[in-house]
């Protein structure tokens, strides 16, 4: 004890030096086992994901059915991406007209509404505005209903026109309505 005493200062790098390669051996340790914690913390993130592509890859085939099938329902839902939208808003404006008059309307106008763009279609719009009967105007919204490419009947607004009835003749109710329809065109 009495060397401590009388070289304290020696003793004190002495010790020092002995400590460091235990503190650099501890710092390198936990080191190491923070990169380990860090790297099981990642491999523990990435395990849904890898168990959702494994899910995908032993479903791939059921998938691609599930997509072709979803791909010519919308073919039958809206024109296709290889027609332009002035043929296909011209084709509507021709098909809605003629439905209308086989119905037993007289359209007094129709219109080509813009075309809005959405992201992956175009809502091509048409407003026709026509005279008849009730009953032909419930004939010809039935036969819209069965148009396709789906044709969607946005808005529509129906009043009745003056009629005077001839005597012994039953009274027919006659109106004029306005249809807004809109028809989708695939983007992509």
């Amino acid at each position: 004890m009495s060397w401590l005493r009388a070289n304290q200062r020696t003793a004190a790098i002495v010790g020092l030096t002995l400590l460091l390669p235990v503190y650099l051996y501890l710092n390198t340790l936990f080191g190491f086992l923070g990169l380990r914690q860090e790297y099981q913390s990642e491999i523990d993130r990435q395990i849904p994901r890898i168990a959702r592509l494994q899910g995908l890859i032993e479903h791939e085939e059921q998938l691609r059915q599930s997509a072709q099938a979803i791909e010519s329902q919308m073919l039958s839902l809206a024109y296709p991406v290889a027609e332009d939208r002035a043929a296909v808003a011209a084709r509507l404006q021709k098909d809605v007209r003629q439905i209308l008059v086989e119905a037993g309307l007289s359209v007094t106008n129709s219109q080509v509404l813009p075309v809005k763009e959405a992201e992956m279609f175009d809502y091509i719009g048409l407003k026709v505005t026509v005279n008849g009967s009730l009953d032909g105007l419930d004939e010809a919204l039935a036969e819209l209903s069965t148009y396709t490419p789906l044709l969607l009947v946005e808005s529509l607004e129906v009043w009745p026109n003056r009629s005077r009835a001839k005597k012994g003749e039953p009274e027919v109710q006659l109106l004029s309505a306005s249809l807004q329809v809109l028809s989708l065109r695939a983007i992509q």
